[in-house]
């Protein structure tokens, strides 16, 4: 086929070529998102900034807030509203490591928190504070997920009590929790992917979100941010002290207590990015 034209289309969404044949009556229209690079949903690229492996996350509409019978689920779950995500985004595969945060330490001229000496790289990195995670996010060129991200990341298109259905005899397959974990936190990565790819979003230690606490509507609503201020911020997905309760994918931590300056052993993080280059 001899081309006969080639033009760019930009817009705000895309970018798309489109070429017409030398008959004339055949065109070609092929868009790039450049927000995900043409991914499809689960493709892995590296963050060139922090060394993180990130995971593509489509846009989607999904059921946000307590799963269908699930009887443990807290009136802060309620009510069950639709939200959509109109953005994909890449999200970090696993929670930060020490070693990356050491990489984001030296690169900042910051001091590691005190902490357990941090000898092991493939650990979580915990005792950072709210703050603290929202600078190292910032500088992976990236931000904490808002709350909706968080969760729809997490169900990867299920509506059960865990990403992997409603029986909790197989957390101990996906999770580090407090009936397997032996008390401590355990190296990224070593428990079963969910279905997009994502390690340890339930289990092993709690994870910021960019949200301050607040309650939930019955309107659906559009890539919430949550309230515009408040005292505490949003934790997910449980740690390695809790027990399955904290680990179904609609529990909320965060309601007292975990204000922008709170860290701890049980808490680490993981961040987004729009682009990846």
């Amino acid at each position: 086929m001899k081309i006969e034209s080639l033009s760019v289309l930009r817009g705000l969404a895309s970018v798309c070529i489109a070429l017409t044949c030398a008959l004339g009556v055949t065109t070609i229209t092929a868009c790039v998102n450049p927000a995900s690079g043409g991914s499809t949903p689960g493709t892995v690229r590296v963050n060139p900034q922090d060394g993180l492996n990130y995971v593509w996350i489509s846009p989607g509409t999904y059921t946000m807030g307590c799963s269908p019978g699930d009887s443990e689920c807290a009136r802060n779950e309620s009510p069950s509203h639709s939200v959509t995500i109109s953005k994909g985004f890449w999200m970090g595969q696993t929670e930060v490591t020490v070693g990356a945060y050491k990489r984001f330490a030296q690169a900042t001229g910051r001091t590691m928190p005190s902490g357990p000496g941090w000898a092991q790289d493939n650990l979580p990195m915990v005792y950072v504070i709210g703050d603290d995670a929202r600078s190292y996010c910032t500088w992976a060129g990236g931000r904490l997920p808002t709350e909706a991200e968080w969760e729809y990341a997490a169900r990867a298109g299920t509506q059960t009590r865990y990403y992997f259905g409603n029986d909790a005899a197989l957390l101990g397959d996906y999770a580090w929790y407090d009936r397997n974990s032996g008390d401590v936190a355990h190296p990224v990565g070593q428990k079963k992917p969910k279905a997009w790819g994502l390690f340890d979003m339930l289990g092993n230690v709690w994870e910021w979100c960019q949200d301050w606490y607040g309650g939930y509507s019955s309107q659906a609503v559009t890539d919430p941010q949550g309230p515009s201020s408040g005292s505490s911020r949003i934790l997910r997905g449980g740690s390695w002290s809790n027990g399955a309760w904290s680990a179904r994918v609609s529990y909320r931590g965060g309601s007292i207590g975990f204000g922008p300056g709170f860290g701890g052993n049980l808490v680490g993080f993981r961040c987004v990015r729009e682009v990846i280059p």
